[in-house]
This record gives structure tokens, C-alpha cells and sequence, in this order.
């Protein structure tokens, strides 16, 4: 029989290895007999408050007890949503109007965090008493395409919108993820992201499909790179599935000159266009590990594409995206919505299959601008997510990304992709990494970049390759780049530190 709930996973793994850990964090880890022990009286408790289909809100960095939290509002026959304590309290409220003022999970040492809030409508993570037929009943109800999360888009300014996902897309997803890579039982995953952004779904549903590990990295060990590393060897880490630019704090700090973790085996990597030289970095420390670039935004349930690279130094100049995942297709779209077939002609991305999101909560008009009818498709109904991302074919036949159509500008006359500028810029020796922004008040492209080369260099390396309207006016040398919550570089704080 084919699984319609994702505790389906969870219980099969937990009959398989009752005695091994699920989850750990620094201070604290549970087995899978206890963690579903737990997750069960407390979703009694859960669900003995509020009804089936509910969002419940969970506060806290990410824990045990978060994940806990999550599984517990499963149980209930609800959708855990992730509030972000690094947010301000001003989003945070935005996002509880808009789930129109659920119960609210506040983990231990985080009430602070909340905001003014209704005391009926926040819980605590407890033990509550075990009600078997109640969670039987709520099973039974149960369909596939009930959601099981949202997820909030990033960012800390403007009006957040909520991503709603089902069972059915998390199932289906985790099966071919976990396959494709082949994830299995022994696996022990360093989970790098926070529990509100979409790469964590990856870290925790492939831990409970297969009955591996994981082991939640505390956020402040990646201010600290030889910190990490001993992290990651203490914790016998096999599987990293990270952000660019998480991946990019060890390698642009050396930090493998200090030691090389050995367990890993399998690293993926997503979220922004991994530097070459980055990633041949990697590659170089640990020649018999698989590294996979994937692709896909959260309104696909993390991913639609993946390329695995091929042993030894990456030579190619562009990194694809690849292919798609299996049950999962891809359409480029031009702008008059013809399909996109030749090598080397750009359109945007578009998404088709069960891996497709419920859309944005309570946002209808947004929905039905991003999820389409495939316009190339009259005779019945094939809903299609476009990503706002352009991409095109390559010699080979595999998907290459270019950036966001809002990376995309107008300058001097000419359409420009800034993302063709920052790959050129990468290339070039000396450079660890570059950010190109365009500030329409000031009608100029700017370069800023990590490195040991002036910019006089670059700029006559660039008229090699460039023509000269594509050529930055501006260059800024950088010490670090910040990253948003997500792990991804945070261009909007440096537009904002540089007046753009």
C-alpha cells in the first residue's frame, strides 16, 4: 500500500531500529521508540485542543524538542508552521493573523520571543495523556494532500506569504530524493538549516524514511569554522545538506588546512550558484565524495532538479542544474508562454507534478498568478508552478540556471543578466566570491567581492570576455558577506549598507 501520511515513515523506521538515535542536538538526543512515544502524548494533547487541518506554530531555535514539536502536531492531524526567533516580532505577528491566531508552540527559554499573545493559545512541550483512539480517529480521516507544513518566505521586511505543503508532495519527494542518492540507515545528517526554511524538510523526512540520524548543527558553530569541522568529526557526520553559502564558510577560510572530516560522503548543495573555485575546494579535501548541485524552489517541495558532479576538479565553466527529480517536469517558457527547446535559448522555469505545493495560505490572487494552467497543455487540468527563474539547455542536454528574472536588467540599451557577470568575475584568480548588484537611483552595476586581487585586474581580465557595458562601474573589496537566516548571501542588507 502506497503511504498517504509521512508517520508512515516514521513508525516503519522506529519497528526497524527502536534503540537508535533519531535526533540529536549539542545538549540532548532521543531514540526513535522514544521519540515516537513522546510525539504521541503530546499530540493527544494537541489534538484534544484544536481540530484536524490546524496550523500550529512552533518558537524556538531548532532543538529536539522542535522537532519533537513537529511530529506531535502530526500526530494531531495538523501543519506545524516554524516561527524564527531571529525575526522581528512585528513578522511574527503578520504570520499569526495570517494563520488567523493558532496555538502556538513556545519551546523552554524562548518565551521573550513572542509576541503580545492570547496565554490560552500557547503550549508547552509536555506529556500529555496518551489517547489511542483519538489519534486512531484522526488517522482515519486522514487524505495525502492534507498540508503538513508551511513555511514562511524569508526576509525580514515586507508581508510574509506562507507555502503550504501536503503529505502526498513530502512523500513523494523524500522517495525519490532518498533513492536518487541513495540515503540509507547509516547515514548521519548534519542538518544546517533552520526548521523555516524548506532545506531542513530534506535533513528530517530522509532521517525518518530510512532510519538514519540527525544531528541538528547549533547555528553557532558556523561563526567559527574550525569549531565546525571538529563538530562535524565528533558527530561522525556522513551527509551535509546545505546552503552555497554555508558550504562556502569552510572552504573561503581554509578551514580544511585545519582538518579534513573524513565521514562525509555525500554533500548537496543548493540555494544559490556554487563558485567553481568553491567547490573544487570541497572536491580537492574529499576526492571520494559525491557533491550534487540541486535546484528548486519551496513552492515545489525543495527540489525539482539535481546534477551529480563527476569525480575529481570541476573544468566545465558553467555548473548545471541537471535533470529532473523522477515524477517531476520541467518546461521553459518564453515570454509568449511558447516552449523553449534549443541549446543555449533562455526561458523560465516552470515546474509540473505531485511534488507542486497547495499554494500560498490565504493568499489566492498570488496563488493563482504563480500556479498556472501549463499553457501548452489545452486538454485538461496540469497546474504548473513558474519559478520567476531563467534557465536554458545546454550542449548536453542538461538544465543550466541563470538567475532570477529580477536579476535581470536593463542597462545602456541592453538586457543583462547580473548573475553572467558574477560567474565571469568568479572565474577570474584570486577571486573567492562576488555579489553583482544593480542600483537603478545611481544607474550603476556593482561588484563586491571577497579576495587577494585589485579590482584594476579584474576589470582587464573582464574586457577579455565582457563587452564593456557589462563591466562593473564600481568594484568594493569585502572582508565577509552576511547571510540571511536561510544561509544565503544577503544582498538586500548590503544594498541597503552601500545606499542602492
Amino acid at each position: 500500500m502506497n503511504n498517504i501520511n509521512v508517520l508512515e515513515f516514521l513508525e516503519n523506521s522506529a519497528s526497524l531500529y527502536p534503540n537508535k538515535v533519531i535526533f540529536a542536538d549539542e545538549k540532548t538526543s532521543i531514540t526513535y521508540s522514544e521519540f515516537v512515544k513522546k510525539a504521541k502524548s503530546f499530540g493527544s494533547l494537541i489534538a484534544s485542543k484544536t481540530k484536524p487541518q490546524s496550523p500550529v506554530a512552533v518558537l524556538g531555535d531548532k532543538s529536539v524538542d522542535a522537532v519533537l514539536s513537529f511530529f506531535s502536531i502530526i500526530y494531531a492531524g495538523c501543519f506545524y508552521v516554524p516561527l524564527n526567533i531571529r525575526h522581528p516580532k512585528e513578522r511574527l505577528n503578520s504570520i499569526l493573523e495570517t494563520l488567523d491566531n493558532p496555538y502556538v508552540i513556545v519551546l523552554e527559554g524562548y518565551d521573550k520571543y513572542l509576541p503580545e499573545y492570547d496565554a490560552n493559545k500557547v503550549l508547552r512541550v509536555e506529556d500529555g495523556a496518551l489517547n489511542e483512539s483519538l489519534l486512531n480517529n484522526i488517522r482515519e480521516n486522514h487524505i495525502d494532500v492534507d498540508p503538513l507544513y508551511v513555511m514562511f518566505t524569508s526576509g525580514s521586511t515586507g508581508t510574509p506569504k506562507g507555502i503550504a505543503v501536503s503529505h502526498r508532495s513530502v512523500i513523494d519527494f523524500i522517495n525519490v530524493f532518498t533513492e536518487t542518492f541513495n540515503i540509507g540507515p547509516d547515514e548521519i545528517i548534519g542538518n544546517q538549516a533552520p526548521f523555516d526554511f524548506d532545506v531542513s524538510v530534506k535533513d528530517i523526512f530522509s532521517t525518518i524514511k530510512v532510519g538514519a540520524t540527525m544531528e541538528i548543527i547549533p547555528k553557532a558553530k558556523f561563526s567559527f569554522p574550525t569549531f565546525l569541522i571538529d563538530y562535524l568529526i565528533e558527530r561522525k557526520v556522513t551527509t551535509l545538506i546545505w546552503a552555497v553559502s554555508a558550504l562556502c564558510i569552510l572552504s573561503t577560510f581554509r578551514a580544511f588546512e585545519y582538518k579534513i572530516p573524513q565521514d562525509i560522503k555525500k554533500v548537496l548543495f543548493s540555494g544559490e550558484l556554487m563558485p567553481i573555485k568553491q567547490l573544487n575546494v570541497w572536491k580537492k579535501a574529499m576526492p571520494d565524495t559525491m557533491f550534487v548541485n540541486v535546484y528548486g524552489p519551496t513552492e515545489i517541495t525543495c527540489n525539482c532538479t539535481y546534477y551529480i558532479t563527476e569525480n575529481g576538479e570541476f573544468t566545465k565553466d558553467v555548473l548545471p542544474i541537471g535533470k529532473p527529480f523522477k515524477n517531476e517536469r520541467i518546461i521553459l517558457l518564453d515570454e509568449d508562454d511558447k516552449e523553449v527547446t534549443k541549446v543555449n535559448e533562455h526561458g523560465e522555469i516552470c515546474v509540473s507534478g505531485t511534488a507542486l505545493s497547495l499554494g500560498y495560505y490565504s493568499r489566492k490572487p498570488e496563488t493563482d498568478k504563480a500556479f498556472t494552467q501549463n499553457p501548452l497543455n489545452t486538454r485538461y487540468i496540469e497546474p504548473i508552478y513558474r519559478t520567476g527563474d531563467l534557465g536554458y539547455y545546454n550542449e548536453e542536454g542538461e538544465l543550466c540556471f541563470i538567475g532570477r528574472k529580477d536579476f535581470q536588467i536593463k542597462y545602456m540599451g541592453h538586457r543583462i543578466e547580473l548573475s553572467e557577470i558574477e560567474s565571469a568575475i568568479s572565474k577570474i584568480n584570486g577571486v573567492e566570491k562576488v555579489v553583482v548588484l544593480f542600483s537603478k537611483t545611481k544607474e550603476k552595476i556593482y561588484a563586491f567581492y571577497m579576495g587577494n586581487v585589485d579590482s584594476a585586474t579584474i576589470v582587464k581580465e573582464l574586457r577579455i570576455s565582457m563587452p564593456a557595458y557589462m563591466i562593473p562601474g564600481k568594484f568594493e573589496k569585502v572582508e565577509k558577506f552576511d547571510l540571511t537566516e536561510n544561509g544565503k548571501t544577503d544582498r538586500k542588507k548590503l544594498a541597503k549598507e552601500y545606499d542602492l
